[in-house]
């Protein structure tokens, strides 16, 4: 295995200068740092992580912390996961993935020199960790976003426009009678901060709207999808319209409606809040406001390496949602 020695020799230069071109400490001149840079391509030397992370106070690695609590949808979380990490690999950072959601494993990480810098995701509205990572020194950025974000950097779909685009969309297909198959109670009672900035969007826009709407939270379940759409229609038997927020609720919710003799989209129309894949995998394609859940993730990996350049201020990036209309919704209600 190739040595900082064996790079200088090659190059024709001191170790000193290999670790100026490595670390950035120093200006090195064109010429020179390209003589170290094809050494070290054509060695194939890799600089110790912990040599270089002493050297340069950085240790290439972000912390992720995804937290899989009950009631998320670990498919979704993935999709996050995934853009967090290959976007990251183009930085040259690893990811350091945390799944607790205990504010002693997130002291630990950030306290000492695990990492450079920090993505949270699952975020609640008044959120007990959002303090603690304002006091470290540590950059941090939020895939959510909370009531009081503390200086820290946020990004997300904007779920409130996305719950009002969906009712705006189904009050245009002539829809007056609608309801919400929503996220899990669990979530809801967490204060979680997608959920309920999307349900603030759906009912603010058909209260504006003149629209009856009706809201019934689902278990991520078969039989919490069932116990909702038999709750929804015994209680809204005239509801025309519905818009699912529950990724792994939809499959079964559309089964349910089946079962009822619910035809869609010629007796209900559905607007689903998800990913692309998971609305195009529907026995009926699906009217979808996408959750690009790897795009965000990838941002947000912009916005750390940002603000670890130190030439970004704190800020909150919030996607507009796009709604792309497919067969589960019609043009004028029945």
């Amino acid at each position: 295995m190739a040595t900082i020695d064996d790079v200088a020799r090659a190059a024709g230069v001191s170790a000193s200068t290999v670790s100026y071109v490595l670390s950035g400490k120093r200006k090195i001149s064109g010429p020179t740092r390209s003589r170290v840079e094809q050494a070290i391509a054509e060695l194939g030397y890799r600089p110790h992580a912990g040599a270089r992370a002493l050297a340069s106070s950085r240790t290439n690695v972000i912390a992720l912390m995804a937290p899989l609590r009950v009631g998320v949808d670990v498919h979704v979380i993935m999709q996050f996961v995934a853009g967090v990490v290959t976007r990251a690999r183009d930085f040259d950072h690893d990811v350091l993935l945390l799944t607790q959601d205990d504010l002693g494993g997130l002291d630990r990480v950030t306290s000492g020199s695990m990492v450079d810098a920090l993505v949270m995701m699952d975020v609640e509205a008044v959120d007990p960790r959002v303090p603690l990572l304002a006091s470290q020194r540590q950059p941090a950025v939020l895939i959510g976003l909370p009531q009081d974000p503390a200086g820290l950097s946020c990004v997300d779909l904007d779920f409130e426009a996305a719950g009002r685009l969906a009712v705006r969309h189904l009050f245009a297909a002539g829809h007056r009678d609608i309801a919400l198959v929503g996220s899990p109670p669990q979530v809801l009672d967490r204060h979680t901060s997608y959920a309920e900035r999307l349900l603030r969007g759906f009912r603010t826009q058909a209260e504006a709207s003149g629209m009856s709407a009706v809201v019934e939270p689902c278990e991520p379940t078969p039989a919490g999808a069932y116990r909702a759409v038999d709750t929804l229609l015994e209680q809204a038997p005239q509801t025309t319209a519905l818009v699912v927020h529950n990724e792994s609720a939809l499959p079964h919710v559309l089964s349910r409606l089946s079962r009822h003799g619910r035809r869609i989209p010629d007796d209900l129309a559905v607007v689903a809040v998800c990913p692309t894949d998971v609305a195009l995998a529907q026995a009926v394609p699906m009217t979808s406001i996408d959750l690009p859940a790897e795009a965000i993730g990838r941002l947000a990996i912009d916005m750390v390496m940002a603000r670890l350049a130190g030439d970004q201020p704190a800020e909150t990036r919030l996607l507009a949602p796009v709604l792309t209309e497919r067969a589960s919704s019609r043009v004028t209600a029945p």
